[in-house]
């Protein structure tokens, strides 16, 4: 028997960490949309960027596979499939390679999107938050300015404010719709200035999760893996979207927090702390704060899939 619908949710950002949130959220009963950052220039979409002058497809195809009726089957993982070696092939996904293919026959992104949704039986939608060629670029907290998204992941020191080029681009009106009809958004987790940022450089979008009426949830990543957010806490995440559009457009900030993660440090992780200083300062800032034990203990780069059901779960009820 289906799970009756709890209405609907969107959830926004890109790269890994979204599709832990999707299968949360349809796992809970929501009707389910991922609009999702098109400013990905590295590795295979990169390629395809350069190469085709196609949008980027890594990230919707990430949050297809997601939300796939079996992700785990045969489909799904030949999505997901990643060629190892080969001249032109080496590092691309398959699932990157036939979205490519299937734009070109069908016409643009979107119809090629709604194809590999039909074939993997996806369960939600997956929306670009803008169908325009944009590229970020950002000002790190030495004051140096780094182009692109890929370095602007890898940037030697952390970012202090993100942009898109062109500024402003349109929002794409699915994607609009989408958050305007929602009972719940939940913004990340992603890498904060290269996956959830993005998202909110585009014109319109940031606006219409702040009029919204939904419940608007933070997830705070666990762990700043790269150079961009190096040593920030749960507050510096906070206040990062809202130096970028956010203010007074979330509600609940959910971060994790155990009393010591000592496991975490001595692997080298450096952790989003939650101290009590920081849950101050976010609540400061007009933002309820939520904190639960949701890292993997196995990869505690990552949230742990059920402990973020059960946290968003109270979250949303």
């Amino acid at each position: 028997m289906s799970t009756p619908s709890r209405g609907s949710a969107v959830a926004i950002g890109g790269g890994t960490g979204l599709p832990s949130v999707l299968n949360c959220l349809l796992d809970l009963g929501y009707e389910t949309a991922a609009v999702v950052t098109m400013a990905d220039d590295g590795g295979s979409s990169g390629a395809l960027r350069r190469e085709l002058g196609m949008l980027p497809p890594g990230d919707v195809r990430n949050c297809l596979v997601a939300m796939a009726a079996e992700p785990n089957g045969i489909p799904a993982r030949m999505f997901q499939y990643r060629f190892p070696h080969g001249e032109g092939l080496a590092g691309h996904a398959l699932g990157n390679l036939i979205i490519a293919a299937l734009a070109d026959l069908a016409g643009d992104f979107p119809a090629a999107i709604e194809l590999v949704r039909e074939y993997l039986g996806v369960r939600g939608r997956v929306l670009p938050s803008t169908l325009a060629d944009v590229r970020l670029h950002g000002i790190d907290r030495s004051g140096a300015e780094v182009f692109g998204q890929a370095q602007l992941a890898t940037s030697a020191s952390p970012v202090a404010a993100a942009f898109l080029e062109p500024a402003d681009p349109p929002a794409y009106a699915p994607a609009l719709e989408a958050i305007e009809r929602a009972d719940v958004i939940v913004v990340g987790p992603g890498s904060l200035y290269t996956s959830i940022i993005p998202n909110f450089l585009v014109a319109g979008l940031a606006d219409a999760v702040r009029t919204s009426s939904a419940l608007r949830v933070y997830v705070c990543n666990v762990a700043n893996m790269r150079g961009e957010t190096y040593g920030l806490d749960a507050a510096d995440h906070v206040e990062a979207l809202i130096e970028h559009g956010l203010g007074g457009a979330l509600d609940v900030a959910l971060v994790h927090h155990c009393d010591e993660d000592v496991r975490a440090c001595a692997e080298g992780i450096d952790p989003v702390l939650a101290s009590d200083d920081a849950v101050a300062r976010i609540e400061a800032l007009g933002v309820r704060v939520v904190t639960a034990d949701v890292a993997d203990r196995d990869e505690p780069v990552r949230h742990d899939p059920v402990a973020l059901r059960f946290a968003l779960e109270e979250v949303l009820a």
